[in-house]
């Protein structure tokens, strides 16, 4: 049985309290999000991405991973790729996994973009990682959520409600979800490092972050991540 995690907690993921194992050679990172009913009338809309009625507003949220060594930096920032609509793609096949460059090199951690079937069942974005397979260079993975054009929009992390994320082993046992809901405290806040993965004692261990900002684009937080 899952275990719901509040602000702070830490998990092995591997093993829990109760001596259930779980296996890491795949683990899914499922992240999740409604969005409040507009004109204040209570209840959801429903998922972000599903169909809705004709009050539903669009909110483009994006997952992104940042691979961290024993410094916790970001060491590979990869390179510039040119896309053939002539826009420059940034961190192309780096140590940051987001929607420009879904998979890393090594093949060992990848985004899917939207999924709501099999294991993922209710996830709005999964991220793949083969935890066991991971480079040891790899100390920690930091998991973020982005509202794309936030500001813009006015779309913020207050409006948002019964938004998690929740990490899945390989053969579909959910193994820990934290979950938020929106308040005061996330009005105009646009982006938010949801939770980490890191190695400890042989093992991996999961913790629940939920550090908002305001900046909608992760470009704004990697600069706290690089040498």
């Amino acid at each position: 049985m899952a275990i719901n995690l509040v602000k702070g907690q830490t998990i092995d993921l591997r093993k829990n309290d109760k001596g259930e194992s779980y296996d890491l050679s795949s683990v899914t990172i499922g992240l999740g999000w409604d969005v409040r009913q507009s004109g204040g009338g209570g209840g959801f809309l429903g998922k972000l991405f599903g169909g809705g009625g004709a009050e539903e507003e669009e909110y483009d949220l994006d997952a992104i991973a940042f691979l961290l060594d024993k410094n916790g930096k970001v060491a590979n920032l990869g390179r510039d790729k040119q896309a053939t609509d002539g826009r420059t793609i940034r961190l192309f096949e780096g140590d940051v996994i987001y929607y420009n460059s879904m998979r890393h090199p090594t093949g060992n951690i990848w985004l899917t973009g939207d999924n709501r079937t099999g294991a993922g069942d209710g996830d709005d974005e999964q991220i793949i990682v083969k935890l066991d397979a991971l480079d040891p260079k790899f100390d920690r993975i930091l998991f973020m959520v982005t509202i794309y054009q936030g500001r813009k929009n006015r779309q913020h992390f207050g409006m948002v409600d019964n938004a998690f994320i929740r990490a899945v082993d390989n053969h579909g046992k959910e193994i820990v979800k934290f979950s938020l809901s929106g308040d005061s405290a996330y009005n105009g806040m646009c982006s938010m490092v949801f939770a980490e993965v890191y190695r400890k004692d042989g093992t991996w261990k999961f913790r629940a972050i939920g550090e908002p900002h305001n900046t909608d684009t992760f470009l704004d937080l990697l600069p706290n991540y690089t040498v």
